[in-house]
């Protein structure tokens, strides 16, 4: 018979938790070729759409912008998706053409759709495939998807430009003009970077300021190539070339700090015919703005620690520890589901946490000496330092106060919260970020203190923490659900909302079948974007720029 401490050990081994999920963003770019429309006489208006299966479902993630009168369009607007290696993602691109009076989709502007996995497009970077009408029947046309990994530098640039004398195409009016830039690639193909708005009947447009991340731009090399073309745009998609000109991002960074970067808008055929030939117009760039992300690694790698605590419910419901029945029963070979949820999370959060010592917490019941009730008390019964070492300190702690704990009751969590929101209130004082604090409630009931926990989670969302509740058993956690703001936000009592949201919620019976990882994964897939944002909301940069963001950077 195996010794209850070895509880954590069947937890983690059997259930192979130690691969914590990599999380990686990819971007994907789209174009067609000979989509047809319903009507032969007409061009198609294509845009399309990105939906994603889940659950058998599938929904809408992204859309393109709608390219007006092409059957080849290329589409400017990126997909970004979070790719998982060990998830089979399920995409569809389908293709609709959207008429100008709606923006609406009708069962017959359906153009063609293809299904593909994530897996699919990344292994082999660009996919190409037929596009299946209703029936799946296969015409001409086809659909090209190329996925690229978004590197670890997420900064992006904001870039305003304008021209002046561009040359008139148009007979009775002057030139629309809109300006194209592509990215050079290392095998001498083009990708579109951005396409801006068309300027109508206008010589000297100024084009709205845009935003493009650098990754996107120019591939983090800054002195790849940038080939921007100037048109002039036609209804009939046939638009007329005005002229051309080469740059690179290390130029464009010249028009920083009120400065202006200009070139000559060339057309090769005009030059070589006409002797006394200039250019086709200038182009400016007015500004050249770079706006630095910092990621959850910047800040983790800048000497951030999450300090992981853990609060777990003792009231009288959980059922008699001593009874097989209860949900905080020890079984001798199989961990209870406090165990396993407790594990699966604490098994990825101790690795943030340099000094793994983990304060936790009980609630609900009535505690040694006099047995009164307790909603914040230390599992190790010392009050001082309710730290334990290790997530395998947790699990001994626990088993250890079962015994001599009452169960009773009430199931109130604001207390917990407000203890952990102390420790952050007070680590806000440091103004850097240097500590980031995630509180694990592990429950087997609705709370009966709503009120103030709603009052609690407002407050905590000012604070550098993250609130993460697993129900625990069979009941009903309807209630539950409202403090994920994921539904509408969360507000106070007395109706101040929550400043972003902090407070993720899974019954655990969702994966009772699945591995933990499923469940840590689930849980905790929000923080690193939870602690991004409050830290960035602060403007609080990463401690120090350690050598995996200083070369990640660009130079000036």
């Amino acid at each position: 018979m195996k010794k209850m401490s070895n509880i954590y050990e069947s937890a983690a081994n059997t259930l192979g938790i130690f691969n914590s999920p990599c999380l990686t963003k990819v971007e994907l770019r789209v174009a067609c070729k000979s989509i047809s429309d319903r009507d032969a006489l007409s061009k198609p208006d294509p845009c399309v759409i990105l939906k994603m299966q889940s659950h058998g479902q599938w929904f809408e993630v992204d859309r393109t912008e709608v390219i007006r009168t092409c059957i080849n369009p290329v589409f400017s607007k990126l997909f970004t998706v979070d790719f998982y290696f060990e998830e089979v993602q399920r995409l569809r691109f389908e293709v609709h053409d959207i008429s100008s009076n709606h923006n609406g989709l009708k069962e017959a502007d359906f153009l063609g759709g293809m299904e593909c996995t994530l897996g699919q497009i990344v292994s082999q970077r660009k996919l190409s495939k037929s596009l299946l009408k209703h029936g799946n029947t296969a015409g001409k046309s086809s659909i090209t998807v190329i996925a690229e990994e978004l590197s670890g530098n997420d900064d992006y640039v904001e870039l305003s430009f304008s021209a002046r004398k561009l040359d008139d195409k148009d007979f009775f009016s002057k030139s629309d003009p809109f300006l194209e830039i592509f990215r050079m690639n290392d095998d001498a193909t083009q990708q579109l970077v951005h396409r801006t708005e068309v300027v109508m009947n206008n010589l000297n447009p100024a084009w709205k300021t845009f935003k493009v991340s650098v990754n996107s731009l120019c591939s983090g090399d800054q002195d790849r190539r940038l080939k921007c073309i100037v048109w002039d745009w036609d209804s009939n998609g046939k638009h007329d070339f005005i002229g051309e000109f080469s740059s690179t991002f290390k130029e464009m960074r010249g028009a920083m700090e009120g400065r202006q970067v200009q070139w000559e808008c060339i057309n090769p055929k005009y030059k070589a015919k006409k002797k006394n030939y200039k250019n086709s117009g200038i182009v400016i760039l007015n500004q050249c703005k770079i706006h630095k992300m910092h990621s959850f690694l910047d800040y983790i790698m800048g000497g951030c620690q999450i300090q992981f605590t853990v609060a777990i419910d003792f009231t009288a419901s959980n059922g008699d520890p001593r009874n097989s029945c209860s949900l905080h029963y020890i079984h001798p070979y199989q961990p209870n589901e406090y165990l396993k949820a407790l594990v699966a999370v604490g098994e990825i959060c101790q690795d943030y946490d340099s000094d793994k010592m983990f304060p936790a917490f009980g609630f609900g019941a009535r505690i040694p000496p006099e047995y009164k009730v307790s909603h914040d008390f230390a599992i190790n019964f010392n009050e001082d330092n309710p730290e334990c070492a290790g997530i395998q300190g947790v699990v001994e702690a626990y088993q250890s106060c079962l015994p001599k704990l009452q169960l009773y009751g009430p199931t109130n969590i604001a207390p917990i919260i407000q203890k952990v929101a102390k420790s952050a209130s007070e680590e806000t004082n440091t103004k850097e970020a240097s500590q980031y604090f995630i509180l694990l409630i592990l429950t087997d009931g609705v709370i009966t203190d709503m009120a103030d926990t709603r009052e609690a989670i407002v407050h905590a969302s000012h604070l550098p923490m993250s609130v993460i509740i697993v129900g625990v058993g069979n009941a009903d956690f309807s209630d539950m659900q409202m403090l994920d703001g994921d539904d509408g936000i969360l507000r106070s009592p007395k109706g101040e909302p929550v400043l972003r949201d902090i407070v993720q919620f899974v019954p655990f019976r969702n994966f009772k079948h699945a591995s933990p990882a499923a469940l840590a994964k689930s849980v905790l897939a929000e923080v690193p974007n939870q602690v991004v944002d409050y830290y960035n909301g602060k403007g609080i940069k990463p401690k120090c720029v350690s050598e995996y963001e200083s070369s990640r950077t660009l130079a000036p």
